[in-house]
């Protein structure tokens, strides 16, 4: 019975080395990358905002109209606004009849500074008559205190009342350019109601329809350019520091399966989004694939760095980074030096020889 048992064993043991054989370190290139996800964007691609709150009264564009850089998209119910552009628009016109020379405003002002000015000429000249009879002696003292009196009295009230019409041509002046920035304003305010484009282009998707709430959160389409598409990759933030622009990338596609694209980095966001703790990187299709859609996801292997014809193992083969075994019987650790490590194999710096072999963990 026990000897039974033991040749089970020594069956059991055979079995497993066989069932992990060792492998030969041989040399081969090795490739450092690193892995992003991400998605397809159509060139100068953007969602549609608007930048008041509002009902959508109506939509100009439908999925897939080009549009031009400046053409309307949708309009936002905006009767206030309206209204209150045509309130301003009416004090425009009120305030430009009131600075003309001719106007009724002035010309009630205009009445009584004409009297003033007449009676001042009037009781200037009686004035200037009754001192010439007082220095010939003629006539009394009182009636040359009188005809002073008078024409004082006429001066004051004429200079008041130029004061009144000059202050009241100022004001009506002042108020028309108030009027014409009001307008304005309100014209602007009105604008705002009409999105438009921002860029010529493709409208991939409108997200909202007639008669829906829009506010400024919410995206009311999206758009971009049909001719050149590019890739918007997420790169996590550990890794983010070996990414530069003009390196090369393999992107592989569900849409394309079993094919594998290049491309190039083109631009790194300097920024990382804190709640994915990740970085936007964009990159461009050196061999596009014939067709392409905005949103389409993507995994891709930013190349870093590539070693020709050096030693390499499994990276499965590794122990914690660092050591391999090189008996069958896991008996016997070797530490090794490691270089380049991708998803697959591990670079040996030194350690090992193309005439050893290693076995699994």
């Amino acid at each position: 019975m026990k000897n039974w048992i033991a040749s089970l064993a020594i069956i059991s043991l055979i079995a497993c080395n066989q069932s992990q054989p060792g492998i030969k370190v041989r040399k081969s290139d090795i490739t450092e990358s690193v892995y992003a996800s991400g998605i397809i964007k159509a060139e100068k691609q953007y969602n549609v905002y608007a930048i008041v709150n509002g009902i959508l009264q109506k939509a100009y564009v439908s999925e897939g109209d080009y549009v031009k850089k400046g053409d309307p998209l949708f309009l936002i119910e905006n009767q206030t606004t309206t209204l209150n552009t045509a309130n301003a628009r009416l004090a425009l016109e009120l305030s430009a009849q009131n600075i003309r020379e001719n106007s009724n405003r002035l010309r009630e002002l205009e009445l009584p500074l004409n009297l003033a000015k007449e009676r001042l000429q009037t009781d200037s000249n009686m004035y200037v008559r009754q001192k010439n009879l007082w220095d010939s002696n003629v006539g009394t003292k009182v009636e040359l205190e009188q005809r002073k009196l008078a024409f004082e009295s006429a001066r004051s009230n004429y200079l008041a009342a130029l004061s009144r019409y000059r202050q009241a041509k100022t004001q009506f002046e002042t108020e028309y350019r108030q009027a014409k920035n009001n307008l304005k304003i309100n014209k602007e305010l009105e604008s705002n109601y009409t999105i438009r484009s921002e860029t010529e282009g493709i409208v991939y998707d409108i997200l909202k329809e007639q008669g829906e709430l829009v506010n400024t959160q919410g995206p009311l389409a999206v758009i971009g350019r049909s001719a050149d598409f590019l890739m918007e990759l997420q790169v996590d933030e550990y890794d983010i520091v070996k990414v530069r622009k003009g390196q090369k990338i393999l992107i592989r596609m569900d849409s394309y399966k079993g094919q594998v694209f290049n491309g190039t980095v083109s631009k790194i966001y300097p920024i990382m989004n804190e709640r994915s703790r990740s970085f936007t990187v964009e990159a461009a299709f050196n061999d596009k694939p014939n067709e392409l859609y905005p949103n389409l996801t993507l995994e891709a292997n930013i190349i870093i760095q590539t070693k020709r014809n050096v030693l390499i193992i499994p990276r499965e083969y590794l122990l914690d980074e660092q050591y391999v075994y090189t008996d069958a019987d896991k008996e016997e650790r070797l530490k090794v030096k490691v270089g380049l490590l991708d998803y697959r194999f591990a670079e040996i710096v030194s350690g090992l020889d193309t005439s050893q072999y290693v076995y699994k963990p």
